[in-house]
């Protein structure tokens, strides 16, 4: 079970739980995140709006994302709203949830690995991936782009790391982008096709690329030639793009080249 490193959730916190019990009053819910701690959902605090039932909003073994209102540390005792939780904040938090719990499921395997407890993996690299990086997820995707040494910068041992690694390969894989235009090149001079080619393939060869980054370009038929840019981020993809448009234009005006390019929408 995903879990926190502090023993309760602090007010205005966004936490997840599983309604276990629903009465005419409230409902009580198990904070997933902790350990399964009870926290008591108020009929006051399920909607903003007036409902005839309680049951028409929640029910029992239904996951929902909640907002703590009051935490009572002496007693252990812990009040939240459903009602106060916007729904992008609701996104975001189960889209941070489902994040920690792929997380969980690599330091697990990977602890299993190695004879280890899950105990272990959290105490021994969760918390300090956590610490260094801001998530335990964001440190294993670094490290799935980067590779091992992401892990060894946060203090990460080598036993760890190999098995960390192992199953980072196998259940994280980057994701690519794509982005794309059209160069039009033209000129009535007899040797056009060389100094078209010239203008197109020198750029190209100081255009620095990797197993991160590519860029090809291709006739779609005379005067016209697609150029793909294909990046782990489109930041990365834009300056390069940026980068060879301005050398091919460059030296299209020392061969007398007429050049434009178009930038081309990718259906999704």
């Amino acid at each position: 079970m995903v879990r926190k490193r502090k023993p309760l959730p602090t007010v205005g916190e966004l936490v997840v739980g599983t309604v276990t019990k629903v009465f005419d009053y409230g409902a009580y819910l198990n904070l997933d995140e902790y350990g399964g701690k009870e926290a008591y959902l108020p009929w006051s605090e399920v909607s903003s709006k007036w409902v005839r039932d309680i049951r028409d909003v929640v029910r029992e073994g239904q996951k929902v994302v909640v907002k703590v209102i009051r935490v009572d540390k002496k007693k252990g005792h812990v009040d939240v709203s459903l009602k106060r939780v916007h729904p992008t904040e609701q996104r975001k938090k189960l889209f941070e949830w489902k994040r920690a719990q792929r997380a969980e499921k690599i330091l697990e395997m990977a602890a299993r690995s190695i004879n280890k407890t899950l105990d272990e993996a959290y105490e021994e690299v969760g918390w300090k991936l956590e610490d260094f990086y801001g998530e335990i997820f964001a440190a294993f995707e670094e490290a799935a782009y980067k590779g091992p040494d992401v892990l060894k910068e946060a203090g990460i041992s080598d036993e760890w790391i190999e098995a960390l690694m192992e199953q980072i390969r196998k259940h994280i894989v980057i994701k690519k982008i794509k982005i794309q235009g059209i160069i039009t090149l033209f000129t009535l001079a007899s040797d056009g096709v060389m100094r078209i080619k010239k203008a197109l393939g020198e750029p190209l060869s100081k255009v620095p690329q990797s197993k991160d980054l590519a860029i090809r370009v291709y006739s779609v038929g005379s005067p016209r030639y697609r150029v793909e840019v294909i990046a782990t981020d489109y930041k990365s993809a834009e300056k390069v793009l940026r980068e060879y448009l301005r050398m091919v234009e460059d030296l299209a005006k020392q061969l007398d080249l007429n050049f434009s390019f178009e930038r081309e929408r990718l259906r999704r």
